[in-house]
């Protein structure tokens, strides 16, 4: 029987450049995780493709566990040897991106080191324009992260989707049907703007979310503003952030999205370290509750 719960399924990203990725995952599949987003950190390093997509199916299983999307997260507009490695890796994992059963690349866009936002946007379409044909050559979508990555419009080192403005300018340049965004609300409460009406406004551009969130400090904004010793803001596992999540996964579903809300741990300050899994399963529960249970119960006939 189809369960509509997992129209929207509750996962959380790996690391696929771990030494064993695949043992990682035997450890947390029995927590509860419906997806995994394997991703890597600029390079595929020594990893083989084929064989890393083997190891991980086998990992799952028979566990009702898909991988939602696969990340690569560089950047791939400049023309350095590691940035040269990152487009090589966007291109090798798009081609064997149905070797993990998933048909969704997600990453940055990259940028022109140092240059205003609309520096790059030439340079973004001759990079991604290729990408864009290759993955929907083979039924693939991307989706760019929205990090900022401590970038703003003046200048930054990884990425120019983060910011709608940015998105505007993005589309226009390459409207492909395949491109769109791996969206959350941390981000945009960094820069202290308002996630909600995004969702509405971008819904069929959204191709996947992350669960990340933020805790806006407006006790220490009073006191020292945004520039201050103190950080006035903070990354935070869901369930322990400012974001509404059974509004937001509400807003998606009436927006008709159906994917992944991958949790991206790592950066809660509190529940980190010792504490990392432990939050990201309360993460996990929270959202699991926030989509409408754990459980489906289907209506009387």
């Amino acid at each position: 029987m189809p369960n509509p719960l997992l129209d929207i399924r509750i996962g959380t990203m790996v690391r696929a450049n771990l030494d064993d990725p695949a043992a990682y995952i035997k450890q947390i599949i029995p927590l509860g995780f419906e997806s995994i987003q394997p991703f890597f950190w600029q390079t595929l390093g020594d990893k083989d493709l084929p064989r890393l997509a083997g190891q991980i199916r086998e990992a799952i299983g028979d566990a009702d566990v898909i991988v939602s999307s696969l990340g690569v997260f560089g950047n791939p507009l400049e023309s350095g040897e590691v940035d040269r490695g990152v487009l090589a890796a966007w291109e090798t994992v798009i081609d064997n991106a149905h070797l993990f059963g998933t048909s969704m690349v997600s990453g940055f866009t990259g940028r022109l080191r140092g240059k205003k936002l609309t520096d790059s946007l030439p340079r973004f379409r001759e990079v991604w324009g290729p990408l864009a044909k290759r993955a929907a050559d083979k039924g693939v979508r991307i989706a760019f992260e929205n990090c900022a990555m401590d970038g703003n419009w003046a200048a930054g080192d990884w990425n120019i989707a983060h910011n709608p403005d940015a998105w505007e300018l993005m589309f226009n340049e390459l409207p492909d049907e395949n491109l769109g965004l791996e969206w959350e609300p941390c981000h945009q409460l960094v820069y202290l703007i308002d996630p909600m009406p995004q969702i509405r406004k971008w819904a069929p551009r959204i191709f996947h979310v992350h669960g990340k969130d933020a805790t806006v400090r407006w006790d220490v904004i009073r006191e020292h503003g945004v520039f201050g010793r103190l950080p006035f803001v903070q990354m935070r596992t869901p369930g322990f952030g400012d974001s509404d999540w059974t509004r937001v996964i509400s807003e998606l579903r009436l927006a008709g999205y159906k994917g992944a809300i991958d949790i991206e741990g790592w950066h809660d300050p509190v529940y980190r370290g010792d504490l990392e899994i432990t939050g990201q399963v309360r993460a996990l529960d929270y959202l699991k509750q926030c989509r409408g249970g754990a459980s489906y119960l289907p209506n009387p006939a």
